[in-house]
This record gives C-alpha cells, sequence and structure tokens, in this order.
C-alpha cells in the first residue's frame, strides 16, 4: 500500500539534491511529477552504488525509499523533468524523440543524476505508455552494475521496483521502475535537437553547459585556434572511443547504437537489446529489430564514429570551421585502435619488456591478437570461456583445457607455440596476475538474465541477488558458482531480444 502523502527530507536519507540542468530553461525540458507504480515492490538494489551515493543502507530497503523511486511520493529538494531530444535511428533521422518514459529527479550533492526509467507518461512518449517492464528493468539494472564491474564507462542502476500492473507489449507483461544513475544524461540527440531546429542559442547553452561541467579543459589550450567546441568534439571522440574499444575487448553487443543512446561523457547508457558473445562470431547482430545488422558487433566501431560525425555536425553552427570539425573527429581513428590494442594485449597479458616494445615485437603481438581472433571465429569457441582458460594456463604448462575449445587442433596448437615462445619473454606470474584481472570469468549472458527474469516473475528474486554478486566482481573465482561461468546451454541461442522493452 502507498504511504500517507509526505516529502522525505534530506536529512531522513542523506541526499541533499539540486539540478543543474533544470537552469539550462524550458526549452530544455518539461517539468512533470512521475506517475504512481500501483503497490510496488523491491527486486533488485546494489548496495555498492548506495555507498558510493552516500545513501544510507537502512535506507535501501525502506518502505519509504520504495515509494519515492516509484513515483509515488516526492522527495524534498527534487525538480522532476523529462528532457527533449532528437537523434538518428537505424541510420535515419527520426526527428524529436526525448523521455518518453524517463524522468529525471535532479542531482545528488556529489554531481550524480538520478533519474527513474519506466516513471510515466511524458509530453515526448509519442506512441508509448510511459512505462518499462519487468524483463527489460532486470536486465538493465543487472548489465549497468556489470559493466561498473568490468571497469568499462557506463551509466549505474541503483535499483529496481517492480508491480503488478500489467503493461501491454508483444505479449502482457508486469510495470517496473530502473532508478538510474549517471554523472549527466546528456546525449548527442540534445545536440542534434537543437541543431537540426536552427535553435543555435539553445545549441551554445547546451555546449557551455557541458564543456563548463564536464570538460573545462576544452576552454585552455591554443589547439584549434581556442575554438572550445571542437575540442569538446575531440574529447567527446576520444571518450566514445575509449567506450567502444572497451565494448570489443569483453564482447559486448550493444544492439541499438542510435545517436540518441550515445552519451555525452561517454558512457554505455540505454541497455536494450544488449548481448555478451557466447560463441565469438564478429558479425553477431544481437538485436532482433535490426534486420540489416547495422548494429552488428563488428559495425559496433564505424557506427561509434558515424555517431560522432552526425555531433560534429550538430556542433558545426558553434565551431564555425568545417576542418577544425572533421580534425576534431580523427582522434577517433587514432584513440580507437590505440586503446583496442592495449586491451586486446593485456587479455594475452602481453608485458612491456624493459619499459618498451620494438616494432618488431608490437608486429608480432598484433599477428597473436589477429590470428587467435580468427581462429576463435572459425570453430565458433565461446569467448569468455576461452580468455578465461588462457588466463589460468598461462601461469603453467597445461593447455589441454584451452585446446579442448576447438575443433582445428593442429591450428590452436600452432598458435600456442607462438604465444608461449611470446610469454617465455615475460614472469609467468605477473602474466597470469594480468590476465586474471582483465578477462572475466562472469559476464551477463542472456540466458542467466533470463533465469533471473522467470523467478522474477514468480516473486523470487534471489537469481537476480546471486548475479549482481557475481557480476559486482566479475574477475573473482566465487568458487560454488560455476554453473554461472559455463557455456550456455541449447535453449539460449533461442532467446530473442528486441528493442521492445
Amino acid at each position: 500500500m502507498t504511504t500517507a502523502t509526505k516529502n522525505f527530507s534530506t536529512l531522513d536519507v542523506g541526499l541533499t539534491w539540486h539540478n543543474s540542468f533544470a537552469k539550462l530553461g524550458q526549452h530544455f525540458y518539461t517539468r512533470l511529477a512521475p506517475h504512481s507504480l500501483p503497490e510496488p515492490y523491491w527486486v533488485g538494489r546494489s548496495v555498492a552504488l548506495a555507498r558510493e551515493m552516500g545513501l544510507m543502507e537502512s535506507w535501501l530497503s525502506s518502505q519509504e525509499l520504495l515509494e519515492v523511486l516509484s513515483g509515488n511520493q516526492p522527495m524534498a529538494g527534487t525538480q522532476p523533468l523529462a528532457s527533449v531530444y532528437s537523434g538518428h535511428q537505424f541510420g535515419q533521422w527520426a526527428g524529436q524523440l526525448g523521455d518518453g518514459r524517463a524522468i529525471l529527479l535532479g542531482e545528488t550533492s556529489l554531481g550524480l543524476e538520478v533519474q527513474l526509467k519506466g516513471a510515466g507518461l511524458t509530453p515526448y512518449s509519442r506512441m508509448g505508455d510511459g512505462r518499462a517492464v519487468l524483463r527489460s528493468s532486470i536486465r538493465e539494472f543487472l548489465c549497468s552494475e556489470a559493466m561498473q564491474g568490468l571497469g568499462i564507462p557506463t551509466s549505474r542502476a541503483l535499483c529496481v521496483t517492480g508491480s503488478d500492473e500489467p503493461i501491454r507489449r508483444e505479449m502482457i507483461e508486469t510495470a517496473a521502475v530502473v532508478t538510474r544513475v549517471a554523472p549527466s544524461f546528456v546525449r548527442f540527440g540534445h545536440f542534434e535537437h537543437f541543431s537540426h531546429r536552427g535553435q543555435h542559442e539553445q545549441l551554445k547553452v547546451l555546449a557551455d553547459y557541458v564543456i563548463d561541467r564536464f570538460y573545462p579543459a576544452c576552454r585552455s589550450g591554443d589547439k584549434f585556434a581556442g575554438n572550445p567546441y571542437a575540442a569538446l568534439l575531440e574529447a567527446v571522440s576520444e571518450r566514445t572511443a575509449l567506450m567502444v574499444a572497451h565494448w570489443q575487448a569483453v564482447g559486448f553487443c550493444h544492439g541499438v547504437m542510435n545517436t540518441d543512446n550515445m552519451s555525452i561523457l561517454g558512457l554505455t547508457i540505454d541497455y536494450g537489446p544488449f548481448q555478451f558473445l557466447d560463441a565469438y562470431h564478429p558479425g553477431h547482430i544481437c538485436n532482433h529489430s535490426d534486420h540489416q545488422g547495422r548494429y552488428a558487433f563488428n559495425k559496433q566501431p564505424n557506427i561509434a564514429y558515424w555517431n560522432l560525425f552526425c555531433l560534429g555536425q550538430a556542433l558545426l553552427p558553434l565551431i564555425e570551421d568545417q576542418e577544425l570539425a572533421i580534425a576534431a573527429l580523427e582522434s577517433y581513428k587514432t584513440v580507437f585502435p590505440n586503446a583496442l590494442e592495449k586491451l586486446m594485449r593485456a587479455k594475452l597479458g602481453l608485458l612491456e619488456i624493459d619499459g618498451s616494445n620494438s616494432t618488431e615485437t608490437l608486429t608480432q603481438d598484433r599477428a597473436l591478437t589477429e590470428d587467435i581472433l580468427k581462429l576463435l571465429a572459425q570453430d565458433r569457441v565461446d569467448y569468455t570461456i576461452f580468455w578465461r582458460r588462457l588466463s589460468h594456463s598461462s601461469a603453467g604448462t597445461d593447455t589441454d583445457a584451452v585446446r579442448d575449445l576447438f575443433l582445428n587442433r593442429d591450428a590452436i596448437d600452432a598458435w600456442l607455440l607462438r604465444y608461449s615462445e611470446r610469454l617465455a619473454q615475460n614472469p609467468r606470474g605477473l602474466v597470469a596476475d594480468l590476465m586474471l584481472k582483465t578477462n572475466p570469468k562472469f559476464v551477463l549472458r542472456n540466458h542467466l538474465g533470463e533465469q533471473a527474469i522467470r523467478k522474477a516473475k514468480l516473486k523470487d528474486f534471489s537469481q537476480v541477488d546471486t548475479l549482481l554478486l557475481l557480476l559486482e566482481s566479475p574477475f573473482e573465482e566465487h568458487p560454488g558458482f560455476e554453473e554461472y561461468a559455463d557455456f550456455p546451454p541449447d535453449w539460449a541461442s533461442s532467446i530473442e531480444i528486441s528493442c521492445s522493452s
């Protein structure tokens, strides 16, 4: 039951609120209160994030906070709003979009914005109902915290609350709300919105806000002839490059890289039809709504650049020099391959020799990386399990567990021989330590999420809790939980994930 109407004070929770985004003006948002989620219940909570936010742990299980984060009660100091943006979806201009079911409560004194996804209709809901369903909410909650555990730039998720309220998608499901947390939820699409409408004054206000708040270094230095907006484009390009390099290294497929799903801070946001690779297939398409394969795993790096180009076009009225904009985008083409190479070398445990690596050594290392990825693809080897087994084998000489993953034994034996010769140049203990801290044992596989969702529909949230525990520290061994690191069952291949959420 909903508690009596009450404004929960800042002292109750240990949080103070303000909303810097609200100061931008009413061109940027619409003020509105969240819609109530009937008779809410807790589904999952991140104690780790609560601690980081300075939230008292006792409140994370309280009825009072449950009501607030389900949209049923206001909290003193919050200034809820839904922001407007536009964007390109599947390569086509989609026009005005906006927060169709997400409401920003405000930001904490630590500079973290708190947003409720699934909190009801907004002026930007278009044909939607403003709700999120339990299925997709659990996936977003777990994946947000999983990416944090993997060290990948991401928005966070404090909790999921559920309700028995029926929601129609392909079938009747039940409603839920995810509490998202990030330094900012500003997207490429925010800039596209004002640029495409010719609202250059608002475009400048937004760009200045982002620069002053998150990229102050863009106002200093002589690069780009002192143009802060070109510097902003370069900084965002570099952060985006680092994010996508992490995706490719860990085998993460986002599934719906529309420009309105791209963070201006280079964070992974909008977890919808995502998937961590099971068998390694470079052209894997995780989103069953992506009929043309635009967002296939191996296309993600180029799509990120395409999205950055759209951002550059949006910023051009401020940069006022096409050559400067193109120069700013060029950083992506350097940062991404360098970052990915560094991550892949870490996955292989390839350390620097005497503080540096010769050109010949780097060439050999690249060949090792390229060749093993080809072998993984040819035999459709499980991506996560391969790297974890290789990490353990690097500490000794037994490679049978690695060899057993491959059909072409001659090819993997030849590669392992070359790899062993390269590793001989480094202390094995250091190599194994690096690899075990780089190659996770646990990732959020689709079938694990599906099992948690099925139990949660029966009000059993134990699987959600277990997965959260493992995914928060995915590099640890966690004895007794080996089944969560095992091969996916045969039925997992039939799971279809789409944009429906």
